[in-house]
This record gives structure tokens, sequence and C-alpha cells, in this order.
């Protein structure tokens, strides 16, 4: 099954002023369609990881250090969701009750927030920061290297945001602690992290 390029599920302007129209559409347009196209280069049909679920695919790869399908079938994984972690009008305190009880476990809102934003500050170079709900069940902020995800280290992803320079400097430039702030508090669809925690 070859890896496809959904469109937005909203118009590339939905998400200004915090995200901007020509961020999206370079963004959506081309940067994750490059990893649908190598992905499909490395790990579409004729491959060893042909007739596998996309999860498979990651943690397989990872498993076999192959990087190049590390990167860009992980980038795919990363961008679908990533779109789906975003709405017009987001972000806010109001979270579903589910979410609401292992935030409270974690230390309250504020603690999160503050853990999420720093883990994607301190990510030196490319890469993604997490809320995750790790092997024993506990939420925790976390951060990742280029097109790695949480599955690779047995984790469950429930909300990602995109450090890569592509994802901001149109709009933030070398403010990536204002983009990461500006993203949690007006563009997270809470709806759809409790739509990842399963």
């Amino acid at each position: 099954m070859a890896f496809t390029l959904a469109p937005l599920p909203y118009a590339y302007d939905a998400l200004a002023p915090h995200m901007s129209k020509e961020t999206l559409e370079f963004h959506h347009d081309k940067h994750h369609m490059t990893y649908v196209t190598n992905g499909n280069n490395l790990a579409g049909d004729g491959s060893k990881y042909a007739g596998k679920t996309i999860e498979q695919i990651c943690v397989e790869a990872f498993g076999a250090k192959d990087a190049g399908v590390i990167n860009n079938v992980g980038q795919h994984y990363n961008h679908i969701h990533f779109w789906n972690w975003m709405k017009p009008n987001g972000g806010g305190k109001k979270v579903p009750a589910k979410l609401e009880k292992l935030i409270t476990e974690a230390g309250g809102f504020d603690k999160v927030r503050n853990d999420f934003v720093q883990a994607g500050v301190t990510q030196f170079g490319s890469g993604w920061c997490w809320l995750v709900i790790d092997k024993d069940g506990k939420l925790a902020a976390t951060k990742t290297a280029n097109g790695e995800n949480p599955l690779m280290y047995g984790q469950k992803p429930i909300l990602g945001c995109d450090v890569w320079e592509h994802s901001y400097y149109i709009d933030y430039r070398n403010l990536r602690p204002k983009y990461l702030e500006t993203w949690f508090d007006g563009l997270v669809n809470w709806e759809y992290v409790e739509k990842m925690m399963g």
C-alpha cells in the first residue's frame, strides 16, 4: 500500500495568525510530500516493509537502524498527526477529562505545558517534542531527533510539535520558544490528543 499525502483538514489560511498560509503551503505541499515520495521509494511495494502498517514500519526500521526509512516514514507518520494536532482557535486549558486526569497526575497543566515547550526548545537541531504515555502509563514530555518518534522508543505519542526550522522560520524566524508557546496556547486540538490516547 503506497503512502499518500492527504489534504490538510482545514484551509491553508485557517491557522493564521499563529501559522501562516505560506508556512503551510511549504511545509505540507513540499516537505511532507518529499517524505511521502522517499518513503514509497524506500519502504513501498517490493520492500521488506510491504504490507505492514506505518506504525510497524517505524518500529522495525528503528530496530534495524534503517536511517532512510526512520527519517522518511517516521516523518510521514509524524506529519499525518501534526496537521491533526492543530485546529483554528485551538489551545486553551479546557482538555478532555481522561487527559485532564493524566495532566493532573503529571503536576498540572502549567507544568506539562512548560515541560513540553522546554523539550522543544532544548532539542538541538531538527526534531520534535512530544507528550507521550510512557510504558508505566504516565504522561511525560520528551523529544526526538530528525524523523524519529516515540513509537520507536516503546511510548505512545499523543501530542507532537515539529521543531524543524521549516515549520516555523517563515513566521517566527529564530524564535523557537515563541513558536512553541504560541503553538501550544493557540493551535492544539485537544480532541485529537484524546483520540490518540485510544
